[in-house]
């Protein structure tokens, strides 16, 4: 029998027009359900190693990227908290409540780090710098990092951050290439995010965050190739930041949700590639492409490469890290993929899933 993740939707997933930040947060149904302000189960996991937070506004995200099920175009949604994001609910809680637990130790040790995520809209910047500055004051032993939104902000405002706090600094640049950008959050969408303003704060970032404290979140699967995403992911390690990957997965009532979840064997030649890059000492220029873009050899010798996919890590979910460097803190359970066809592992592979991911990398 097919084991499946549970989710619950408690009353405070019922919002009015006074839910708003910096009072009001919202956070994933992982980081709820570890915190204890919902029951549920998490399909052999007990609970996730960071508390991903995301400011909120009943009139929601201006933006209107087309993967994205915050977009604007989503009005006709009953209400804003009624969208799923990243493939799960996002519940609302008071942001003092958040924090009383934390201090009670609800989350029973398990968070390594918290993440403040920022959306499009005229108060998100001022309202996160507010979270920060409250949340360092109460819980100094949990590290921060910020998920921004370069389309509002100025280098001012990262150094302010950075004083305020946070420790690292990440873009979600999602789309690999111009042209990817701009059909799915750029002007054919009637978005304001624009490619040049995104890598502007990426240089912001390695400029005033530095090496290891600045990361960039990208899609796979968006009609990119493997060789185009690899070579991004190759810049932004030669700038000293990593990449965070996440395998595209349509979601409900996006401009996108046709388009197909992101092939498995191409996901898992990039998770490996990446990983060689960011952790490994891997470089594109040793790696080789066939006329496609689709990688075909990862330029290591075979005896290193295997032992690098027995010990799992490039398969796990990527992001800021925890206590180790190359394991990511922010495991985000089930946010790419259904516990059926995991894509990225929030918890140490076993030997059954090593097979698998074998076989995918195979393309089997």
């Amino acid at each position: 029998m097919e084991q499946t993740i549970h989710f619950y939707r408690p009353d405070l997933r019922r919002r009015t027009p006074e839910m708003r930040s910096p009072e009001y947060v919202q956070m994933s149904t992982a980081a709820a359900i570890t915190l204890g302000l919902m029951p549920g189960r998490m399909y052999r996991t007990d609970c996730t190693h960071c508390l991903n937070l995301l400011v909120t506004y009943p009139e929601g995200c201006r933006a209107n990227c087309a993967y994205c099920g915050l977009a604007r175009h989503r009005e006709e949604a009953r209400d804003y908290a009624d969208r799923n994001f990243i493939r799960v609910d996002w519940p609302t809680c008071r942001f003092d409540e958040v924090i009383a637990r934390m201090r009670s130790g609800a989350d029973r040790g398990c968070f390594q780090r918290m993440c403040i995520s920022m959306i499009t809209h005229p108060d998100s910047d001022a309202d996160t710098r507010v979270l920060l500055a409250k949340w360092v004051r109460a819980v100094p032993h949990v590290p921060v990092s910020i998920l921004s939104n370069p389309t509002t902000m100025k280098r001012d405002d990262l150094v302010e951050l950075k004083a305020l706090g946070a420790e690292i600094f990440t873009v979600a640049l999602d789309a690999v290439t111009p042209a990817i950008f701009e059909r799915t959050r750029g002007r054919s969408v009637n978005s304001p995010h624009r490619w040049e303003k995104y890598w502007q704060a990426i240089h912001w970032a390695a400029e005033v965050f530095g090496p290891e404290r600045f990361g960039v979140h990208l899609i796979c699967g968006m009609g990119e190739t493997e060789q185009e995403m690899l070579t991004l992911c190759q810049t932004i390690r030669d700038l000293g930041g990593h990449n965070h990957l996440f395998a595209f997965f349509p979601e409900r009532g996006a401009l996108m949700e046709d388009w197909p979840a992101c092939d498995p064997g191409q996901w898992r030649r990039v998770q490996l590639g990446r990983y060689l890059i960011d952790y490994a000492g891997g470089r594109i220029e040793r790696m080789r492409f066939d006329a496609a873009g689709r990688l075909t050899d990862f330029g290591l010798p075979r005896e290193t490469l295997e032992a690098i996919i027995a010990s799992g890590k490039p398969f796990r979910t990527s992001g800021c890290p925890g206590p180790e460097a190359d394991v990511s803190a922010c495991n985000r359970p089930y946010g790419d993929s259904p516990p059926s066809d995991i894509r990225s592992y929030p918890f140490p592979l076993e030997a059954q899933d090593l097979q698998r991911v074998r076989r995918q990398l195979e393309g089997n």
